[in-house]
C-alpha cells in the first residue's frame, strides 16, 4: 500500500536494468532533485551552506571516491586526506597560474591531477594487498602532507605556509572568496555531487565496475577468466582519486577559502571518510551519501542536544561522539557489514510487502 510495484511492467531489458526500475523510486528521485535545486537555494543561509550542506556534499563526493576503491574494488586506502590535499593544491596552483580559465575547469583539472597521483601510489597494489596496502597508502598520506608543508613552491612561497583561494567567478557570479553567496556555494557543491554520483553509478554498473567487483571478490579467479588486474586496480585508483581530488578542490576553493594541509587534510580526514563508507555501506553509492550525512550531522546533533539542551561541557560531548562512532563501527562490522544502505534496502522490502508478514 505504501510502496508498490504492482502494474509497473517492463517491456525491454534497458527499462528493467535502469537505476530506478520502480516508477515510485524514479518520481521520488526527481522530486528530491527538484527540491534540492529549485527550492532550498532560496532559503539556505550562511550557516547551513558552510556547516551542513557544504561539508555533506564535499565529503559525500570523497566517500563515493573511496567507496569505488575500497567497496567496489576491495583495495584498502588510508590516504584519502592526502589525495584531497592534492586536489586542493592542484586547484590552487592552476588558479594562480591561469587566472583567466574558468574555476569549474580548474576543479575538474585538479581531479585529473589527483587521478594521476593516485595511479602512481596505486602501483604497489599490483604486488601487495590487505593490511600491507593499507600501510602503503598510509605512507602516502604522511609523505604528501610533508611535501605540501615543506616545499614552498606548492604554497607560492607564502610566509604562513597557508594557501588562500583568489576571487573567481563563473557566468558573472562569484564562486570563490569571502563574498560568495551561500546559495552559490550550495549549488556549486550540489552540482558536482550530482554529476559525480551519476558518473559513479554508471561506472559501477558497467563493464569496468564488474571488473572491479571481480577483483574484490576473488582476484586470482578474476585473472584466470580474463580480467586484467593491472588495468582494474589502477583504474580503480585513478577514478577514486579523481573524485577525491574534486572533493579536495571544492573543500579548499568553495567551502573553506584557505587551508593548511596538516589541519584540513591530516590522517583524521582519511579516517573520517573511511568511517563514512563503513557506516554507510561498502560497495554502495547510496551508502556513501548515508555515511557522509551521518558523520556530518552527528556532531551538530550532539552539540544541540548535549551542549544547548542538556548543558554538558563541549569536550565531554566531543568525547561522546568518538564513543558513538567507534561503537557503531563495531556494530556494523559485526552485525551489518553493508551498513545503512542495507538497512534502507530491508526497509523498502518490508514496505513492499506491508501489511503482510515479511
Amino acid at each position: 500500500m505504501l510502496y508498490r510495484e504492482a502494474g509497473d511492467f517492463k517491456t525491454s531489458y534497458a527499462a528493467d536494468n535502469q537505476t530506478f526500475p520502480i516508477a515510485f523510486d524514479r518520481y521520488r528521485y526527481w522530486v528530491v532533485l527538484a527540491v534540492a535545486f529549485l527550492v532550498i537555494p532560496f532559503f539556505v543561509d550562511d550557516y547551513w551552506a558552510k556547516s551542513i550542506f557544504g561539508p555533506f556534499f564535499v565529503f559525500a563526493i570523497a566517500a563515493i571516491g573511496l567507496n569505488i576503491l575500497t567497496g567496489f574494488c576491495g583495495q584498502v586506502s588510508l590516504g584519502t586526506g592526502a589525495f584531497m590535499a592534492v586536489g586542493a593544491y592542484a586547484a590552487y596552483k592552476l588558479m594562480t597560474a591561469f587566472p583567466d580559465v574558468s574555476i569549474i575547469i580548474h576543479i575538474i583539472l585538479a581531479g585529473g591531477v589527483t587521478a594521476a597521483v593516485g595511479i602512481l601510489f596505486g602501483l604497489p597494489s599490483l604486488r601487495i594487498k590487505g593490511f600491507y596496502l593499507a600501510v602503503a597508502t598510509l605512507a602516502a598520506q604522511f609523505f604528501l602532507i610533508w611535501l605540501f608543508n615543506r616545499v614552498p613552491w606548492f604554497y607560492n612561497y607564502s610566509a604562513s605556509g597557508q594557501i588562500t583561494v583568489p576571487d573567481r567567478s563563473f557566468a558573472g557570479i562569484q564562486v570563490t572568496g569571502a563574498e560568495t553567496e551561500p546559495w552559490v556555494l550550495y549549488l556549486v557543491c550540489l552540482s558536482f555531487l550530482t554529476l559525480s554520483a551519476i558518473v559513479a553509478r554508471n561506472l559501477t554498473r558497467g563493464m569496468l565496475g564488474r571488473t572491479w567487483m571481480a577483483i574484490r571478490d576473488m582476484d586470482i579467479a578474476a585473472e584466470i577468466i580474463g580480467v586484467n588486474p593491472l588495468r582494474a586496480k589502477l583504474s580503480a585508483f585513478g577514478v577514486s582519486s579523481f573524485f577525491v581530488g574534486i572533493a579536495g578542490a571544492l573543500f579548499f576553493a568553495v567551502l573553506r577559502g584557505s587551508v593548511e594541509p596538516g589541519d584540513a587534510f591530516g590522517i583524521q580526514t582519511s579516517f573520517l571518510v573511511l568511517f563514512m563508507i563503513i557506516i554507510g555501506g561498502l560497495g554502495s553509492i547510496f551508502g556513501s551519501f548515508a555515511g557522509a550525512a551521518f558523520m556530518v550531522l552527528l556532531p551538530v546533533a550532539l552539540k544541540v542536544i548535549g551542549v544547548d539542551w542538556l548543558g554538558f561541557p563541549t569536550d565531554t560531548v566531543a568525547h561522546f561522539q568518538l564513543v558513538i562512532v567507534g561503537g557503531l563501527i563495531m556494530i556494523f562490522l559485526i552485525a551489518e557489514p553493508h551498513g545503512l544502505a542495507q538497512l534502507w534496502r530491508l526497509a523498502k522490502e518490508k514496505l513492499r510487502l506491508w501489511p503482510f508478514p515479511y
